[in-house]
């Protein structure tokens, strides 16, 4: 069992955070179809994209749907269950594991906080850029403005700390550039924020 299967499962749940704060985690989004706000990820992926933390998978499911060939990777065999009911390809892998196509793939999605992965974004972000082509993106859902950057421990409903990160939008310029990525451009939508990174 994993910190999120909680939330996978479709119950409520909170993100405890040992600096404090408590988020509660977006679980009816997660379980839903891509929204207005996902399409801003979504129009941005022209080719194979692989989806790192794709939880039950609804931006593979959209991208299959839309003809893209997409990958959902999640160390939770609940949400690679899941995606796979939604009829999303995934992968019960470790992000940092052996994943398949590296070096070839057009976009990698880090959506829903998963920029937080690990404990440490720039770690994050340099494996992402390690799976890219050549002309290849890194799509990233990333904080309002306001936090920056934040490595801390946390952890869902009580249970186990793990590593976790934020970057805000602010942010991420200094964070990506440490990976040898820059931001192509920045976006908000429905007070979420996203951004394209690419290659310095």
């Amino acid at each position: 069992m994993t910190a999120f299967d909680v939330g996978l499962g479709g119950a409520e749940c909170r993100l405890e955070l040992d600096g404090g704060d408590d988020v509660p985690l977006p679980v009816d989004r997660w379980h839903e179809d891509a929204n207005d706000a996902d399409h801003v990820l979504l129009d941005a992926c022209h080719g194979p994209t692989i989806d790192l933390g794709c939880g039950p998978g609804r931006l593979v499911a959209a991208l299959t749907r839309r003809g893209i060939a997409a990958l959902g990777v999640d160390h939770s065999p609940v949400a690679v269950a899941l995606a796979r009911g939604r009829g999303g390809a995934a992968l019960h892998r470790d992000v940092f594991g052996r994943l398949p196509g590296v070096g070839r793939w057009a976009h990698v999605l880090l959506a829903d906080g998963n920029i937080g992965i690990g404990g440490d974004p720039v770690v994050l972000l340099r494996r992402a850029r390690g799976l890219l082509n050549g002309r290849g993106s890194v799509l990233v859902e990333v904080e309002p403005p306001g936090c920056g950057l934040r490595r801390e421990r946390a952890r869902v409903d009580g249970g186990a700390w793990f590593d976790w990160a934020r970057v805000d939008a602010r942010a991420i310029r200094p964070t990506a550039a440490r990976a040898g990525l820059k931001p192509r451009w920045l976006a908000e939508r429905d007070g979420r924020w996203f951004t394209e990174l690419v290659r310095s």
